[in-house]
């Protein structure tokens, strides 16, 4: 991991703001968001808040199996509001909850995740980590709507290859094929590896050349 603790908590916050301050300018919560196909504003807006908030109550919870089953039901019947001034206040109370939780727990605490078999460890680190980039990626998906897409902070951009090599390419399951090898080089001058063979899939960073 390459971001701290607190730059994920600060950078979530950061990319939260930038998230309402795109909705708030878009001309409708029904218009169409071009990268998540069937989706409109206000689904998006209720996505990404619905994920704060169940992944809230996940790190409230600490160590566990499985999910709270409260938070599964209420996710599973998640309705926000309709309206612009009442959905955005809803979104910022969803942020508040997430970064409060990940404040409380710290960056250690054990929990709940669903990329148990990966390279990412199952902590409160890794929520962050992970909300971080979902945060960021849907923000440009929002600004997209808008006609003014920002690109992502460098920072935030690198970490996202790590993190989603680690957290969603990583696994134990054995590579069914010949042992490979996948590369993935970065414009801004780091590169990794994704070795797949019996063992699995595991990413590493390789030396800047």
């Amino acid at each position: 991991m390459t971001l701290q603790f607190s730059d994920l908590r600060r950078l979530t916050d950061e990319r939260a703001r930038a998230f309402r301050a795109a909705v708030a300018s878009a001309p409708s919560l029904d218009a169409q968001v071009p990268t998540c196909p069937g989706w409109t504003l206000h689904d998006l807006v209720q996505h990404l808040g619905g994920g704060d908030r169940f992944w809230a109550a996940v790190l409230g919870a600490g160590p566990a199996d499985t999910p709270p089953a409260d938070a599964v039901v209420e996710r599973a019947a998640l309705s926000a509001p309709r309206e612009r001034a009442a959905l955005l206040d809803w979104s910022r109370e969803s942020t508040r909850l997430l970064l409060g939780a990940l404040g409380e727990a710290g960056p250690q605490r054990g929990c709940w995740t669903w990329w148990g078999a990966s390279h990412s460890p199952q902590s409160s680190g890794a929520v962050a980590r992970h909300r971080l980039q979902e945060t960021a990626v849907h923000t440009w998906d929002v600004q997209l709507v808008t006609g003014a897409p920002q690109p992502l902070a460098r920072e935030v951009a690198l970490d996202g290859v790590e993190e989603f090599l680690s957290t969603c390419c990583a696994t134990t399951a054995a590579w069914p094929h010949e042992p490979t090898a996948l590369d993935f080089h970065a414009t801004e001058g780091r590169s990794w590896r994704l070795t797949l063979d019996g063992d699995g899939a595991r990413p590493t960073r390789l030396p800047a050349t």
